[in-house]
């Protein structure tokens, strides 16, 4: 019997990776990224070792390296059949052998096999990476290190030869056998204003004067208990900008590699206007099992679908009056509010939010397809475009398949997803958005849900820029071939990066182009231009091109099941020719100069994934589901309905015992909603945007109803006008930090007082400042 020795996983196994070593280098908007996985067999038998992770599906894999016992190995990127051949051929005579590929049901997750580690031996393996780092809301540009794998439903008949059917063992975080380090470098031509993480970071080192270049790194003992976030703050990250860079030499002409890359950077600035009316809005919700999960693995995080339940009622608050909408849930089956989508009115709301609040993770696995194809073939209803929502923690493994029934359909909708807690699947959340000319968003740890789709709300509801289209000016003899796919709608508030291959002969050293991006809003023009210098620099690394050829095999590779075999041509040829991994490639590295082969049975080790315990003997799955919630914004009990009629009832009553009820009423009131004012006030908010005249409302302001009843002395207006005018002032003067996501109630509310107090609203809104002691600017009302 072999005796055990090293560190060991739950099923007493030895583990023989080790360590996990990240270098980050962040240039501008663009991260590289060098991961180091470093394994030791401490066995007296040669080892098979298999460590599957994730990995950010925008991530152009583009080296594999191997350092066994001081001898460097350089991996070669084969088609994937190849790759696998050669691989099980090299175990089989007892050489050592490496194996990296992208999984085959989804792009965001990675395998690496380790073959033939003979007892004693030291194996590091180096793989690089480039990838564009998205822009937030606030400016901040956001770089994310995959920490958790979280399992993915198996649909049945699946196929079997998915590294996501690997059975990694589990273990306690606290018992992880291998650690991990990070240590970034930031540089930027403008000043860095600061950086931040949801980890624990080193004190920032600033390596100039000016502040254009910082480090940081994670602080020692950081266990891989969540995804890593950095949030990189630029005094300017707005400009547009064009970056050339030189291709290889020795390549043949006419190559993308051989030939100059250019990536163009827009920040448009697109107008505010006003929002459409118009639309089919379906919200697609996951309710499989696993959103019972928490967001976050810390202590006292809320529940993924209490999260999304949340959210959905600030979405459904802030639909505008005329459009339609439907609610569908799915898991391994799935339901829908009504039969078909339906024209928001007070009614249909009040019904919705009702369902909202009895919504649970009960139906099972995550399989997305199928209802996704109900919607699909539904009726399309005249005038109103199909906006689609889908809020999932993305645990499938059919990724491929539900991108292809998206992008079938893009001509016919736009697609708004959102990745819940960590370990989201960025292949299937990036990639509905993107076929779709959507967009996407995460949501990890403590970040507010609400705020992200209610952006997300505000652009689908934005009129559409059309006719775009983007020109270069360049000298003759130089033309551009557009890489990435053309840009049909744009976003206000969103970055636009387009690559291109520049061909023909580069001029001399004074010479400039121009790009310009050119649209229409509403029938008004509009284009932005940036000027550039024609002389391209070098980079060892051919960071441009590599993200150049991801753009495009993201276009062209629908998984290695899903391509068509024309694409998939080309998938194989920019994929070899530029060393960024696909679905039909692998990198595969063989030590073809050991002495002898390896002897001896080969043991195979999988790499296991943590998990957290508690000091209860629960189970981590239970756990999660009963684990306590953390206080949240939105939050609304099932009974609050009822209870809200019931304050509203007992406001009119006249029984002598006025001050008594009153203070019931606000002890009733804080029993529902707590000390969260603005959650009162938003669930008390009719579907056209006004407000009733209630206790409800009168609590939220901290003004008793007789008095408010008693200062509406103006003719020709409806308590209603006059409760709705108090209503928004009391947002702008208590929540502006939230403004973002009452901003859509807020112009429901503006209009209606519009549209129906008349002549007499500009009394009205003085009259209810004096009457609060507003500070709020009566402009607000758009008066």
């Amino acid at each position: 019997m072999v005796q055990l020795c090293g560190l060991l996983t739950c099923q007493e196994e030895p583990v023989p990776l080790k360590s996990i070593s990240v270098t980050l280098s962040i240039c501008e908007f663009v991260a590289g990224v060098s991961v180091t996985l470093n394994y030791e067999n401490e066995e007296k038998v040669p080892l098979e070792v298999f460590f599957v992770f994730p990995m950010d599906e925008d991530s152009a894999v583009y080296s594999f390296e191997a350092m066994v016992d001081g001898k460097k190995i350089q991996a070669e990127l084969q088609e994937k059949m190849k790759a696998h051949s050669n691989y099980e051929n090299a175990i089989s005579q007892g050489q050592q052998a490496f194996l990296l590929e992208e999984d085959k049901c989804s792009r965001d997750v990675f395998c690496c096999n380790v073959g033939n580690l003979p007892p004693g031996s030291k194996a590091a393996l180096t793989l690089k990476y480039v990838q564009e780092l998205p822009l937030e809301a606030d400016g901040a540009l956001r770089y994310v290190l995959p920490a958790i794998l979280n399992p993915r439903y198996q649909l049945s008949g699946g196929p079997e030869d998915s590294c996501l059917k690997m059975k990694a063992p589990v273990v306690p975080l606290e018992d992880l056998p291998y650690t991990i380090s990070l240590v970034a470098t930031i540089s930027s031509q403008h000043s860095i204003e600061r950086i931040q993480s949801n980890c624990i970071l080193s004190p920032t080192e600033y390596l100039d004067d000016k502040k254009t270049s910082a480090r940081v790194s994670l602080a020692d003992g950081h266990k891989f208990d969540r995804d890593v976030e950095l949030l990189i703050y630029y005094s300017d990250v707005h400009t547009p900008s064009v970056a050339l860079e030189m291709g290889k030499p020795m390549q043949k002409p006419d190559s993308l590699m051989g030939d100059t890359a250019a990536m163009v950077s827009f920040y448009p600035d697109i107008p505010e206007a006003e929002p459409v009316t118009c639309g089919e809005f379906v919200f697609l919700m996951d309710r499989s099992g696993s959103m019972q999960g928490p967001m976050s693995k810390q202590d006292k995080s809320q529940s993924r679908i209490d999260a999304a339940k949340e959210t959905l009622t600030l979405l459904l608050k802030s639909l505008p009056i005329g459009c339609y909408f439907n609610v569908y849930g799915f898991g391994s089956s799935y339901e829908a509010f009504f039969p078909n989508s339906v024209q928001y009115t007070q009614q249909t709301m009040e019904e919705a939010l009702r369902r909202v609040k009895l919504m649970r993770a009960d139906l099972g696995g995550t399989e997305i397809l199928i209802p996704l194809q109900f919607i699909y073939r539904g009726p399309s209803i005249p005038g109103h475009p199909l906006q689609l929502f889908v809020f999932t923690d993305g645990e499938v493994t059919d990724t491929f398949s539900v991108i292809r029934e998206v992008r079938s359909n893009r001509e016919r909708h736009r697609c708004f997803s959102f990745g819940i807690g960590e370990g989201a699947s960025t292949s299937l959340i990036k990639g509905i958005a993107r076929v779709s000319r959507g967009t996407s968003e995460f949501i990890i740890g403590k970040e507010r849900m609400q705020a992200k789709a209610l952006r997300a709300l505000k652009r689908s509801l934005q009129p559409v820029v059309e006719d775009v289209s983007l020109s270069c000016d360049l000298p003759q003899g130089l033309s551009a071939k557009m890489l990435s796919p053309e840009q049909t709608v744009i976003f206000r508030g969103q970055r636009l990066i387009v690559y291109a291959q520049l061909t023909g002969t580069m001029p001399s050293a004074e010479a400039t182009g121009e790009v310009c991006l050119k649209y229409t809003l509403q029938g008004k023009s509009f284009e932005n231009k940036v000027t550039f210098s024609l002389q391209p620099k070098h980079d060892d690394n051919f960071t441009i091109h590599r993200l150049a050829a991801k753009s495009f095999l993201q276009t062209k590779d629908m998984g290695f099941r899903e391509t068509s075999a024309g694409d998939k041509k080309e998938v194989l040829e920019v994929s070899i020719e530029s060393g960024v991994i696909s679905s039909h490639t692998a990198y595969i590295a063989i030590n073809k100069d050991l002495n002898k082969p390896v002897q001896g049975p080969l043991a195979r080790r999988d790499i296991p994934t943590p998990f957290l315990l508690s000091t209860t003997a629960m189970t981590p799955w239970k756990r999660a589901c009963t684990r306590s919630k953390a206080s949240s914004y939105y939050r609304l009990p099932a009974s609050e309905p009822t209870m809200i009629t019931h304050y509203s009832s007992m406001s009119h009553q006249q029984n002598g015992h006025g001050t008594r009820r009153s203070l019931t009423n606000k002890i009733l009131f804080s029993l529902v909603f707590g000390e969260n004012y603005l959650v009162q006030l938003i669930s008390l908010q009719k579907a056209d945007g006004s407000w009733d005249l209630c206790e409800g409302l009168a609590i939220v302001l901290g003004v008793k109803l007789r008095d408010i009843r008693d200062a509406f002395t103006i003719k020709n207006a409806d308590l209603t006008s006059w409760a709705t005018a108090l209503a928004v002032l009391w947002l702008h003067a208590n929540g502006q930090d939230l403004k973002c996501e009452w901003e859509l109630l807020e112009r429901k509310a503006v209009a209606w007082i519009h549209n129906h107090a008349g002549s007499v609203r500009h009394l009205l809104v003085k009259n209810a400042i004096a009457f609060l002691k507003s500070p709020v600017d009566p402009s607000v009302f758009a008066l």
